[in-house]
């Protein structure tokens, strides 16, 4: 078997202001160590445009609309004060969600044993009807409801590690018993949600919220404690993970003391914890992470640990 990389052909096309921390330097920074010799095993593809059909899985029609016809013609428009639009946003946003799609294919039909989505803009924060964040729409949350409505998972569970809250996968599957959605992250924060009494519908959310300045070393306990012990009591078909890089030390934006270590780590319980529960089927699409060179190295950390395991 074997790990598959998706590549959002638009996300360098997706510009924002000068001085911006979502830039496509960040995709530059990964390609520079996904390029070398040591990830030539990876099974390269380029990820498709979804539909509007599969984003109406977790957005209203109305949505939709809206953010399509916010596309400027040239320069960028402001969605909020952090959420911008150029001209190929609308398909970069759309190949996002169009490489998760084909990576949870890919994976449930056994052609793929696991798969990383190299995209942006992220998508965890985009909540049913509002783009925020740098986020346009809810990608890993319709991969959620994709693999359960259409590609025979019948439990799915998401773990976001980013340093931000997925408080928009959270509203998206709010109501989705058949989804588990795990967040760690730093608190207090941006966007200001993700406290532990924020549980979902059923008790389908476990939020994890970390303080500032906190290491690897705690996170590596709350996720063998709180985390490891849910996922198998839920027993997934699929693991979704929002991979954020943003917890690292060198992160700009946020106050957590990872390093890449901890990030492979990580990785490497979840895959563990894949193979031995839902044949070892993970896809992960790229959320956050902003000092490029943290970026680069934790990101080959990542893909590294997927390739291990696929082997």
């Amino acid at each position: 078997m074997t790990t598959w990389l998706y590549e959002n052909p638009y996300s360098v096309d997706h510009l924002t202001p000068e001085g911006h921390p979502e830039q496509v330097g960040r995709i530059a920074a990964i390609k520079a160590h996904l390029d070398l010799p040591q990830f030539a095993a990876l099974v390269r593809r380029e990820a498709p445009l979804a539909s509007e059909a599969d984003v109406a899985l977790c957005h209203p029609q109305s949505y939709i609309d809206k953010i399509k016809a916010a596309r400027p013609e040239a320069g960028q428009t402001a969605l909020d004060g952090d959420t911008f639009m150029s001209p190929a946003s609308w398909q970069a946003a759309l190949c996002g969600v169009g490489g998760v799609i084909a990576g949870i294919d890919a994976v449930m039909t056994g052609q793929a044993q696991n798969a990383f989505v190299l995209t942006r803009p992220p998508g965890h924060h985009a909540e049913t009807s509002t783009a925020m964040g740098f986020c346009l729409f809810g990608t890993i949350a319709i991969g959620a409801k994709h693999a359960l409505e259409r590609a025979g998972a019948t439990r799915v569970a998401v773990i976001d590690f980013d340093v931000h809250h997925g408080n928009g996968t959270q509203d998206l599957l709010w109501d989705e018993t058949r989804a588990l959605f795990v967040s760690s992250h730093q608190m207090p924060l941006y966007p200001g949600s993700g406290a532990r009494g924020e549980t979902g519908v059923a008790n389908n959310i476990l939020n994890l919220p970390l303080p500032p300045n906190s290491d690897g070393a705690l996170m590596r306990q709350i996720y063998s404690r709180d985390v490891f012990p849910r996922l198998a009591e839920f027993a997934p078909d699929l693991i979704l993970i929002s991979a954020g890089f943003d917890a690292h030390a060198d992160d700009p934006l946020a106050n957590l003391m990872w390093d890449e270590a901890d990030f492979a780590w990580l990785t490497r319980e979840i895959c563990a914890f894949a193979e031995n529960h839902c044949a070892g089927r993970v896809v992960s699409a790229l959320e956050g992470g902003y000092d490029l060179r943290a970026l680069g190295r934790s990101v080959a950390a990542h893909v590294a640990e997927l390739m291990e395991a696929s082997k």
